[in-house]
This record gives structure tokens, sequence and C-alpha cells, in this order.
């Protein structure tokens, strides 16, 4: 039986962050009453006049650096012509062949792959080439009630940046990964929220199957309008199926735009795929080009440290696993709480797994995220230092830790007010642990006898006298030295 291969591409569609639309004044902010976010520009009306945002030919250079691209030195705007209720002008200004930035690629850590395919990466460290970054125009936004239909102009002439790939992915996972560290890379750079949900990050997915061994692509089907990795992941699994039995079948595949119906767990045929020529583009004659080498001059300082960057150093400089150094620079915004934690501190490997296991669940119970943490992140630095120094134990940390996350304050003064501090005194805890020795001869001939879990027991047992501040370690050494 033939083995075939899957070929995947992504178009990702990014809006910017900017304040106002590509082309008019309008506002961009997200959830707005339908239709108050217009004006003659974005709504198409005839003899308006489009002028250029500065801010969005800025964040999609940016893009272009963090990503590696080559900056074109010249870039102009076209017209995509083509009918559709929610593109108000029955054209799209877009860029066709003088795109602002082209090449470059996106690099897959393995933090990116779906959990359960972490352990089996077909390709580790690949990186995704790029074919190109255009700057376009968004469409409108229509909604389907049953019998009738409605469309929200408020989204039509926002900033959109294309990102396309080469059909260079070879699994669904790879996809998910792709957008993933895509997503990640944009959050630092601060040029989109990428929120799915809010339809700031969108993909269209051309994948194709083939022969192992073979070369040539199959025929490539689009997965249209996808808002979601995990959905992604589902619909190319299921696409790549399809085309698969249709090949071994003897069917014919044809180009296609394809739906997907998460319910279902398939995809559906919309229409047949369009070409280039399909589109009619030719230059926008409302709009001059643009020359890019003042903007790229000012943009590149502008370059943010990269995720990939940020996991290096914190492996190099603070002692991280590369486990916990992707975790950590996974969110930005966590990255920067345990830097300032950890920040000159000697423990930063104790207040990493703080961070990771403590607070991460404590701010998952209270339903708030890392930017509303009532706990400031100096203080876990100090709560690690008094666990490392023996003045308290794990028990006893973990009681101060909720007290520090109730309440805002420092360890020091938890541990002080409660009079929680570990009894490292060593002639107190031999008198509590001739008393111990003395209670139990059972425990105790049993340790001399060669049971060495009878030293826990014992060691409890100092520890109840000790109303448990009593220092364990201690109390251990002390008890093997008085029985050995």
């Amino acid at each position: 039986m033939i083995e075939y291969e899957a070929v995947i591409g992504l178009e990702v569609h990014v809006q910017l962050k900017t304040r106002s639309k590509m082309f008019c004044a309008c506002p961009t902010g997200f959830g707005a009453e339908p239709n108050t976010h217009t004006c003659p520009v974005c709504l198409g009306m005839p003899g308006s006049l489009p002028v250029l945002n500065e801010g969005a030919i800025r964040l999609t250079v940016l893009t272009g650096l963090m990503l590696g691209c080559r900056i074109a030195p010249e870039s102009k705007w076209d017209r995509k012509n083509y009918f559709y209720p929610d593109m108000p002008k029955n054209y799209q200004i877009s860029q066709y062949d003088m795109p602002l930035c082209v090449e470059g690629g996106v690099p897959l850590p393995d933090s990116a792959y779906p959990k359960d395919a972490q352990k089996s990466i077909a390709r580790p460290g690949h990186h995704v080439p790029l074919v190109r970054i255009h700057l376009e125009e968004d469409v409108a936004k229509s909604f389907h009630f049953g019998t009738n239909s409605g469309i929200d102009f408020n989204r039509a002439g926002t900033p959109l940046m294309e990102i396309v790939t080469q059909p260079d992915m070879t699994s669904p996972e790879e996809a998910f990964a792709f957008l993933t560290s895509l997503r990640q890379i944009l959050l630092y750079g601060g040029v989109s929220d990428a929120d799915m949900e809010k339809g700031q990050l969108r993909c269209d997915c051309n994948v194709s199957v083939r022969p192992v061994g073979e070369t040539a692509l199959g025929t490539k089907i689009e997965i249209k309008n996808m808002n979601s990795t995990s959905a992604i992941r589902r619909a190319l699994a299921h696409e790549i199926v399809r085309q698969t039995e249709v090949r071994r079948a003897g069917g014919e595949l044809r180009q296609e735009t394809r739906g997907w119906d998460d319910d279902a767990g398939a995809t559906f045929p919309m229409r047949s795929k369009e070409m280039a020529h399909d589109y009619r583009y030719f230059p926008d004659p409302d709009l001059l080009s643009v020359r890019t080498a003042s903007i790229v001059a000012e943009v590149t300082p502008q370059v943010p440290e990269l995720p990939a960057a940020k996991r290096a150093r914190f492996v190099r400089n603070y002692g991280v696993s590369e486990y916990d150094a992707s975790v950590l620079a996974d969110d930005l915004a966590l990255a920067a709480y345990f830097e300032s934690a950890a920040r000159g501190s000697s423990r930063a490997k104790s207040v990493a797994n703080w961070i990771l296991n403590d607070l991460a669940s404590a701010l998952s119970s209270a339903g708030t995220g890392i930017a509303d943490c009532p706990l400031p992140p100096a203080h876990l630095d100090g709560l690690a230092e008094l666990v490392e120094s023996g003045r308290i134990n794990g028990r006893q940390a973990k009681e101060v830790f909720a007290e520090m996350f109730a309440s805002g304050k420092n360890a020091h003064d938890i541990v002080k007010e409660r009079g929680l501090e570990q009894v490292s005194d060593t002639g107190e805890i031999e008198a509590l642990a001739d008393e111990v020795i003395a209670a139990n001869p059972k425990p105790v001939a049993d340790f001399r006898a060669g049971d060495a879990k009878s030293l826990n027991f014992l060691t409890g047992q100092v520890m109840k006298l000790s109303k448990g501040k009593a220092n364990p370690k201690v109390a251990g050494e002390i008890l093997t030295r008085k029985l050995t």
C-alpha cells in the first residue's frame, strides 16, 4: 500500500495593535456597538481617499525584523478585486508583488508543541521558512441569524498583517507549534494582542498529500478562517486522512476551499479555490509606494529580546532547567515577574520553583493572572532564604506562602508574627531527642537493628514535642548520633 505524507503551509492574518484603522482615523477597539467605528473611507463611499497609517507599517517592519526577514527597500499597494458582502469597496487594499517583508522564518521550540506530542517531535529545532509578510486592510464581520444576516463594519479597515509560510510543515503538530511560537513572538514585540477568540489572529491552512519520496506537491486544499490552534490541529488531522483515503481509492482531488465543522469533526466544501489572476490585482492609484530605509532605522533598536534568547539567558544566568526556562519565558508577564523576583538572588532556582508551583496554583484558584498578582515578586526571595537557611521547614513555608498571597506581607514579618521560626539550637533539640529516645524503646531498638525507617518516626516525635519548630534535619542528625 502506498504511504502518503502531508505538506502544510499557513497564511496567518494578524490584526495589528494600532489605535486607528489602516487608511482612516476610525478607532480599532474591540467590542464596540456594531457599525459605530466607521467613516466614508472604511465604508468605501465614492470620493473618499485613503491615508496611510504609518504606525501599522512600523509594526509590520518590526515583525519582519523579529522573524529575520529581509525588509524591502520599497513596497507598494495594490487593489485585490472581489465582491463579497463584508468587503465594502468590492476591493481590498493589499500588497501583491512588492510586500514589505520577504523570507525569514519562525522557530519551533519543543515547548510550542502540544503537550501530548512533546516526546515525539519529528524535527527537533526546526525553523519554518516564510515566503513573505504583507500589510492590508481587514474586512467587516458577518453575523448569521438563521433566516437573515447582518454585517458589522467596525472591523473593516483594521490593519491586517498577513504572514505566509513556505509549504514546509509535515504534521498538524508542527502547524500547532508554528502558531504557538509565532503568537509568542508577536506578543513579545507588542505588535498585536493576537487573541484568536477576538479574531485578532486567524489562519488559513493549505494542505496536500503526496506519496512518500515524491517532491512534487499534491493538490492544495485550503481550510479557511480557523481561529484556534487546537481546532487547526484537529482540522488538519481530519483533512490529511480524508485526502489520503481519496488518493488510495483512486479518486481525484481538486483545488478548493473548505470550511471546518468542529462539532462534526469534518471539513466541508465551500468553493473552488481562486488563483491570483482571479483577483485582477493592479496598483492602487490613490496611494504612493513606501520607502522603508528610515522606518527600518527607527524600528531596529526596538527589536526586543525574543523568547529563544530569553530562555537561554534564564538557563545561563539563573541556573534554572531548560524546561523551567521555557515555561517562564512562554508568558512575557510571567518572565518579567520571575526576573524581578530572582534579580540579585542566589536562590533563583528556588524562586522559580515557588513561581511555577505554588504561585501558579494560587493564581489559578483565585481566577487571576500574573499581571494582577497580589504578591510582590521580591517577597519570594525572602521566603526561599528562610527555607534555605533552615529558619522554617517546608510545611511552615507553605503556610507562610498562603499568608503572603492573601495579605501581601513579606515572609519575615509573617514568621515573626506567628512565631514560626525553627529551633536549630542543638542543646534544646538534644534535650527533646533524649526525651523521645526514653519514651520509645521499640523504635529505638528497631533503628539499632538496622530499620532506617524508624528514624523518621523518632524525628517526627521530636517535631511533635517542639510543636513543629525543631529543625528536622538537625533533629535527625542528633538522633542518629545518639543511637549509633
